[in-house]
């Protein structure tokens, strides 16, 4: 007996052999008829039912023998009990052991489908547990069941109260649960012994299916069957074991069980999740040794023949079935049953057929009928006429309602995920109670104590890693992993377990997306809506809430006080909807909300802390590390900034970095706390690393976008050394690692850029950089047991020096670049790479705008040296290198506006130089220098590059107008410098007014006094002052030159051409009076110098008239100058404030008294001239009335001006007023034959 036994358990059949990769069966190979499963109608009342077989184990079945008529059944058939290749596992499976139901086989189920545990399923069990519960109401037999939950699955195995008795009487493990039996239910507990009649059953039911399979079909292997359901005793209810089958003829008071039978060597616990990092766990914790050898044979394992979904009405169950099916009927399938013809059949045996039919779908069933062991005839009866059988009639739809009301109990009340519920129903007795042994235990010292701890801890982390795998779309069930991971965690000692415990919380980290801290505020949202896709592990029960007053834990003295929920009378389970749960089925489990970034990485923080400190818990050379208290901070070892010599010295660690970078490659391992490589202690704590830089990195970008600089690098430095510390464990870097590096890297450029430009807030900055969390610190100790963590150093040190800031910036973009560079990453990630070059060229450019800067300044304070300074040239030199270098990263990403921009710098830059070489020489005997020359002429090419850079002004319009401004500003100065410090010493007058009017005329071209913009009033200036001196010009070569009248004439008229575009523009400006009156001026005196070259009067009065219409012209300029002196005068002293090189600087009284004094002299000339010639033309001819007006009118103004002039007493505004007026009177009064 032993022999079969063990065989059986130790040589499964071929299809179970195959059990860590289920063998589901097609529809083709599926025993059953269909597995589609049926809708049947049973005597009028329709109830739904649909059985899907999942997995098989059993070989093709095969008709069953028909035995003859007078077969004794006692005598034992020539193949009894012996194995077989062609029984498959019917010889020992269903017959020859002696296992009871297992306390854990719903486990071994929910294992093999993980797919349907937590999420679609209602109920995982053993069919005869099924069967049991569903004939509470029927039955007086005691009920004893163990009940999970897991997400809305609920696990149904049974608590063979008897059996744990025993046992704790040997190991004291259940002590606790048998002294509260014993006080609370069954004060005089002994075990119950099985009668003579009921081993004698068992017997012949074996024989009689060894002939069926003897028959015919011997030569075949036959169906694979499980311990058999049909109980053959007619009083089903003093039979407490229900599907039980010792083996026949032994009657063991205490069931020696062989502990090799289920080692559940072919299932060892896999965190199957962890990105594949995880290998199978170490053999401490493989399942043999989580129960004491007492439970080993009852391991984890899927001992049913097939696996059934079974859809029961609403209700979906996994259902484990061992019926041996035949063939051979007018069906497919049948099944087949010895009944005692003396034994009425009854309705708990009517139930019994009914049920297992419906689960295994067989629609037919087979009954040999015998008299004491002698056989009489068969009878076949459909599954749907077994309700209506003679003594066993039934209600389908009542057992419809006891399957609701009883799921709808157990889900109301077994709320807490990690529980061990024990529902209880005492023999003959009408009440069920609910108790919650997890809580009885914790009352007891040992949490661990409960046997079931183990597996449910298992299987809450099964289903959690299954969900995790298909993550991607079901985020709506982050809330549910969530809880089950936690649930999980909390079931656990993390000395025993701390794989798990690491894996868990590995996987806790990963349900809070960092990868796109942009976007999470969309990704959120579907987090929260999920109230009816979960549960919630803290659900309150709703005690006396139901209409029905259903469970509630009243004063009945039959009500306990130590159990959750209490069903008064099975007779309430057949009331349809008695016990309907207001509960949801799935109530509400929403994930955390994270209000914000920083709150969800410390959520992540925390588990990967968790995780870490497992990970290194079960480090065994623990000891050998030196202490370090997690409390205090690490010192890390600073440099003084002066013994690294600044960028010099950066240059050697940017070596020694890329150095180690390409070693990497090669996969160079270093661990100090001597982990081995492979185990899973170093693939865990690789992808914890790993997560925790992604989270410094996340918060370091959030601090960023905050202006929190010193918070910033703080967080970007805890990634950095996280990433250096994996770097140090990882034995093959993958190329998305050094993605991130670059990342990081690209990030810690920016920070340190930001902390250079915002150097007035340096000591709030270094205040958050140095300030650490207890979690970091934790985090930082856990590192610093694989590594130095000092690979990026230089990277992440708070300078107070603005040049090394912007070098480390640099050179952080630089290796990030590098970086790039050594796999394919260039190509695989162009956005980083662009976005990469762009900062560099960024970052360049800064460095060279603040060398140039600081050449600009020692020009500035060079005063007493004439020569310049080599520090001037190196600075030159440094900061044309860093433009070059941008320039020429924008243009290999094509990027031309920013290359414009750095054109527009060089540009500058070498403005700056020639600036520099203008301060040699005397400032009387100066003069334009070749120097300032060449590099004019530079600046002008790259201004002209940066606009072939940018093509037309569409690209950017205002890095165009920019350029633009900046070139026409060139050409001007050096027109200007070559027309005020003319090189007369080298060049010709004649070439010098030559290339002054080209570079004017070119700065002219680029200077835009037509489009409307911010900076048209400037280019109106511009272009104004432009035409006065290219006018002033003519003037003064037409007053020096003698000779060549066709050269005088031209200069004449282009003289008069610029002067009248100059005032043009200047009168279109408000703010530039004196300048206008300064050019109406300058025209008078061009007007005289051409009346001192006439000889006739009229030709002179011709001329004159016209200088005295410019002069009336000026009223504008008077008027405005008039308006500033009223505006000062309410607001004094505010005439300072305006800068110089504004176009509108505010009056200079100074000027205005100038210039009025001029006016008035030149004012008064002109009418004495006018008098005169006007007095000598009369005495010559004969009366002419309009001249005789204008010259009456002369006098008068030429009177009253004298007398203005006279008085010295007269304020400025006072001779304004004066002149305004006169200019009037001149204006109407005439001025000349005109």
């Amino acid at each position: 007996m032993g022999d079969s036994k063990e065989a059986g358990a130790e040589s499964p059949p071929a299809g179970a052999a195959a059990r860590g990769g289920l063998s589901l069966l097609s529809q083709g190979e599926s025993e059953e008829p269909s597995a589609q499963g049926s809708a049947l109608f049973l005597g009028g009342n329709e109830v739904k039912s649909r059985a899907v077989v999942k997995y098989s184990s059993a070989p093709p079945r095969t008709a069953f023998a028909r035995l003859e008529e007078k077969t004794d059944l006692k005598l034992p058939p020539a193949n009894w009990l012996r194995e077989s290749a062609k029984l498959g596992p019917a010889g020992t499976t269903i017959l020859g052991n002696s296992k009871k139901s297992k306390p854990f086989s719903s486990f071994g189920m929910a294992y093999d489908f993980i797919d349907s545990v937590g999420n679609d399923v209602d109920v995982v069990s053993d069919s005869e547990n099924i069967k049991k519960l569903l004939k509470i109401p029927y039955s007086k037999s005691h009920v004893s069941m163990a009940v999970h939950r897991i997400g809305r699955t609920l696990l149904l195995d049974e608590l063979d109260i008897q059996e744990l008795f025993m046992r704790s009487s040997q190991t004291g493990d259940w002590t606790w649960l048998k002294e509260f039996y014993q006080r609370l239910i069954d004060q005089k507990w002994q075990r119950k012994k099985k009668s003579k009649e009921h081993w004698y059953q068992k017997a012949i039911l074996s024989k009689f299916l060894y002939y069926s399979i003897n028959g015919d079909g011997a030569a075949q292997p036959v169906p694979s069957a499980a311990e058999q359901q049909g109980p053959s005793s007619s009083d089903q209810a003093t039979d407490s074991d229900g599907a039980s089958w010792p083996a026949p003829f032994e009657m063991p008071s205490s069931v020696s069980e062989d502990p090799s039978a289920s080692s559940q060597g072919s299932e060892p616990l896999e965190p199957s999740y962890i990105v594949g990092h995880v290998a199978s766990a170490p053999k401490e914790q493989n399942l043999t040794t989580l129960f004491n050898d007492g439970e080993n044979s009852q391991g984890l394992k899927n001992d049913f023949v097939r696996n059934i979904l079974w859809t029961f009405e609403d209700i979906h169950m996994l259902v484990g079935s061992n019926m041996p099916i035949f063939g051979g009927g007018r069906y497919p399938a049948v099944s087949l049953r010895l009944r005692d013809n003396n034994k009425p059949i009854n309705v708990l045996t009517g139930i019994d057929y009914w049920l297992d039919n419906l689960i295994c779908n067989v629609p037919e069933l087979v009954m040999c009928f015998h008299v004491n062991g002698i056989v009489q005839k068969y009878e076949m009866i459909k599954t749907e006429e077994i309700p209506n059988l003679e003594n066993s009639n039934f209600s389908t739809k009542v057992i419809k309602d006891i399957a609701q009301n009883i799921l709808s109990f157990l889900k109301s009340n077994c709320t807490k995920e990690g529980h061990t519920y024990w529902l209880f129903k005492a023999s003959g007795s009408d009440i069920v109670k609910l108790y919650d042994l997890t809580t009885l235990c914790e009352e007891t010292e040992d949490k661990y104590q409960n046997p079931f701890t183990m597996p449910v801890a298992i299987l809450l982390y099964k289903v959690a890693c299954n969900m995790m795998m298909k993550k991607n779309q079901n985020k709506k069930h982050y809330g549910t992993i969530r809880t089950l991971l936690l649930n999980c965690v909390k079931l656990l000692d993390k000395s025993r377990h701390p794989q798990i415990i690491a894996s868990a919380n590995y996987m806790l980290s990963e349900l809070f997306q960092l990868d796109e801290p942009k976007k999470e505020e969309s990704s959120e949202s579907p987090l929260n809506e999920n109230s009816d896709e979960s549960y919630s592990e803290e659900e309150e029960e709703l005690a006396d809430s139901d209409e029905n007053g259903s469970y509630g834990t009243g004063s009945d003295p039959s009500d306990d006080n130590k159990a959750v929920a209490i069903i008064k009378s099975v007779g309430e389970l057949s009331v349809p909807e008695k016990y309907k749960s207001i509960h949801q089925i799935r109530p509400s489990c929403t994930f955390p909300v994270c209000h914000d970034t920083e709150e969800r990485c410390r959520l992540v923080l925390s588990y990967v802390l968790e995780g870490l400190k497992s990970v290194d818990s079960s480090i065994k050379k623990e000891s050998d590390l030196p202490a370090a208290d997690p409390n205090t901070p690490i010192p890390l070892k600073y440099e003084d900034e002066s013994t690294r010599g600044g960028p010099e010295g950066l240059e050697k660690q940017m070596a020694l970095f890329l150095d180690k970078m390409g070693s990497l490659q090669k996969g160079n391992y270093s661990s100090q706390s001597g982990m081995i490589p492979g185990s899973w202690q170093h693939k865990m704590k690789l992808q914890l690393i790993l997560k925790s830089s992604k989270a410094y990195y996340v918060l370091s970008d959030a601090a960023m976008s905050l202006q929190k600089y010193g918070r910033a690098l703080r967080y970007i430095k805890l990634a950095l050394q996280s990433h250096d510390t994996y770097c140090c464990l990882c034995t093959n870097m993958l190329s998305e690692v050094l993605l991130f590096l670059s990342q990081y890297l690209t990030l810690c450029g920016d920070i340190q850029l930001m902390l250079a430009q915002n150097a007035n807030n340096r000591a709030a900055h270094l205040e958050e950089f140095n300030y650490q969390t207890k979690e970091d610190q934790e985090i930082l100790h856990s590192l610093h047991r694989e590594s130095p963590c000092q690979g990026f150093a230089w990277a992440t040190d708070l300078s107070t020096d603005l040049e090394s800031q912007l070098s480390v910036s640099c050179k952080c973009y630089e290796a990030a670049n590098e970086i790039l560079q050594f796999s394919d990453l260039k190509s695989q990630n162009p956005e980083h790479y662009v976005q990469v070059l762009k900062r560099m060229g960024n970052i360049r450019n800064e460095i060279g705008v603040f060398y140039m800067n600081q050449a600009a300044a020692l020009q500035s304070e060079r005063v007493v040296s004439k020569s310049v300074s080599t520090a001037e040239q190196q600075l030159w030199k440094k900061s044309f290198s860093c433009f070059e270098k941008g320039i020429h990263n924008f243009e290999s990403i094509d990027d031309a506006t920013n290359a414009a921009l750095l054109l527009c710098n060089t540009g500058r830059l070498m403005r700056i130089c020639a600036q520099a070489h203008c301060g040699a020489g005397d400032e009387f005997k100066r003069e334009f220098s070749p120097e300032e020359g060449l590099y004019y002429n530079k600046a002008v090419d790259y201004y002209l590059k940066a606009l072939r850079s940018l093509g037309t002004r569409d690209i950017h319009p205002a890095v165009w107008d920019s350029v633009n401004w900046e070139l026409s500003t060139t050409y001007f100065t050096m027109a200007t410098l070559q027309q005020d410090y003319a090189p007369l010493s080298r060049k010709a007058q004649e070439q010098i007014e030559k290339e002054v009017s080209e570079a004017m005329m070119k700065s002219l071209k680029h200077c835009d006094v037509d489009s409307v913009s911010a900076r048209q009033p400037l280019c109106q200036y511009r272009a104004a002052t432009i035409h006065h001196r290219l006018a002033s010009m003519y003037h003064s070569c037409l007053r020096n030159q003698v000779g060549d009248e066709h050269l005088r004439k031209q200069h004449r008229v282009l003289a008069d051409l610029h002067y009248s575009k100059a005032v043009k523009l200047f009168q279109l400006l408000k703010d530039a009076p004196c300048e206008l009156l300064r050019v109406q001026l300058e025209r008078v005196a061009f007007a005289e110098f051409q009346m001192t070259s006439q000889n006739s009067n009229v030709g002179k009065l011709k001329t004159l008239s016209g200088a005295l219409d410019i002069m009336v012209r000026t009223k504008h300029a008077f008027q405005l100058i008039r308006k500033e002196l009223v505006e000062e005068f309410d607001q004094p002293k505010s005439d300072e404030s305006a800068p110089a090189a504004d176009p509108s600087p505010g009056l200079s009284r100074e000027e205005v008294i100038k210039l009025l004094s001029i006016f008035e002299s030149r004012l008064s000339f002109l009418l004495l001239q006018s008098i005169k010639l006007l007095s000598s033309t009369k005495k010559k001819k004969s009366s002419n009335t309009e001249e005789d007006v204008v010259l009456k009118t002369n006098k008068q103004i030429y009177s009253q001006l004298l007398r203005a002039t006279a008085n010295r007493n007269s304020t400025l505004l006072e001779r304004i007023d004066v002149l305004i007026q006169l200019l009037d009177q001149l204006a109407r009064g005439g001025s000349g034959g005109q």
